[in-house]
């Protein structure tokens, strides 16, 4: 939990003029963002001669699971990640030898500047979403510290508060807000950073955690609440990636995402108590429109028959019977609101991972709610990409 913006904070708000009642709001994955330093450990490990740029994660192919030899591989290369990180612990905090899609041949062949090419993408990038599209709030995934947000912030740091959620992987979510908004108060959800293996009691693998924060803008109490979900069971339908998921599926990332249901809805039905108004956005990775336009009935939400706006029963892992997550965290107790995809202005990444919800309150408070996306600033010939998700922005009017 993070205290450092937590105390006394709801009692030192500054409010803002009636004028300021609409506000920018945008989520942006940044794509294994670090400082140079966290890049250079980076560096220094997988070009360690025992490493060489191996892939610690086991390949399979589309609808299988990994064979034992794949398994036997990543695990050696885990090992070897490991030992020349300093143990595992040390070596949750290097990003891994495939996030950056270097090989030894890129990197070798590659200008030395190229992390501060993608540094300098961000920078490009935030300065777009702060100069032009007047962005006040940033919910940001994928990123290693409040270091690396504000040197992504660039010239505008300083106009920025900024928190970050406590995790002990190189990955972590964090806020930006303008400190005109005020103090905030920002709050770590550990209880989404669930264990990947649950079997094993040892296991330190977990996945993000969740936060919160909550503003006072124009006299009204706003909370925000920036999720990274499991990666790996985005699609409801069949697509290139995929060939379409439940929650209820075998697959394993599947089983890792349906473990997030209880914690996520928890949350969101105690803010809705608590704070009507609220924005739940970031990195779902699941396309929510697609399980929206799915029009499920309610008793096909669950497998048990069961309805969403019922507690969930969970077994001994947290493991639950619900097959779809829109239907499950938009249950009617409370009901949520996405915001639609307008444009995405010639924006490339992946597409229909990112969303922005709003509380039902919120939502009507709206006269007609949309986003879009905003393409990151990338320079010729560059190697580390910016990122490989756009912003996705949008308008709240309180």
């Amino acid at each position: 939990m993070l205290k450092r913006f937590v105390a006394g904070a709801l009692a030192s708000y500054i409010f803002l003029p009636a004028t300021a009642a609409e506000i920018g709001v945008a989520a942006f994955n940044l794509a294994w963002a670090g400082t140079e330093a966290d890049f250079s450990k980076h560096i220094e490990v997988c070009t360690a001669p025992t490493v060489k740029w191996c892939d610690s994660r086991p390949k399979k192919i589309k609808g299988e699971e990994p064979t034992k030899d794949e398994l036997a591989r990543a695990a050696k290369c885990q090992a070897a990640f490991a030992e020349v990180a300093g143990g595992a612990e040390q070596a949750q905090q290097v990003a891994p030898c495939n996030a950056y899609k270097l090989t030894a041949k890129k990197w070798a062949a590659g200008p030395n500047t190229m992390y501060q090419q993608k540094l300098q993408g961000l920078r490009g990038t935030f300065d777009a979403l702060v100069t032009e599209h007047q962005i006040a709030v940033f919910a940001i995934q994928e990123v290693k510290s409040e270091e690396t947000i504000r040197a992504a912030l660039g010239a505008h740091a300083a106009s920025f508060e900024v928190c970050v959620a406590p995790h002990n992987a190189f990955q972590t979510v964090g806020f930006a807000w303008r400190r005109s908004l005020g103090k905030g108060a920002c709050t770590a959800q550990p209880s989404l950073s669930v264990t990947e293996d649950p079997t094993t009691p040892t296991s330190i693998r977990k996945v993000r955690p969740g936060l919160e924060l909550v503003l006072s803008i124009d006299g009204k109490l706003v909370t925000f609440l920036n999720v990274h979900l499991k990666s790996g069971c985005a699609s409801l339908n069949k697509d290139s990636y995929s060939d379409g998921n439940l929650l209820t599926s075998d697959e394993a990332a599947c089983k890792v995402l349906n473990r997030q249901v209880v914690p996520l809805e928890n949350w969101i039905e105690d803010v809705a108590k608590r704070s009507p108004l609220f924005v739940v956005l970031g990195d779902f990775n699941r396309k929510l429109d697609e399980e929206e336009k799915a029009n499920v009935s309610k008793n096909e939400v669950r497998a048990d028959g069961t309805f969403a706006d019922k507690p969930n029963k969970t077994d001994a892992n947290g493991s639950v019977t619900s097959k779809y997550l829109w239907q499950e965290i938009s249950d009617g107790d409370p009901s949520l609101v996405q915001v639609p995809l307008s444009k995405s202005m010639g924006c490339k990444g992946f597409e229909g991972l990112d969303h922005i919800l709003l509380s039902q309150d919120l939502g009507a408070l709206q006269k007609a709610p949309t986003s879009s996306k905003v393409p990151v600033k990338t320079m010729p010939n560059q190697v580390v990409e910016t990122s490989d998700h756009c912003p996705r922005v949008t308008k709240i009017s309180l």
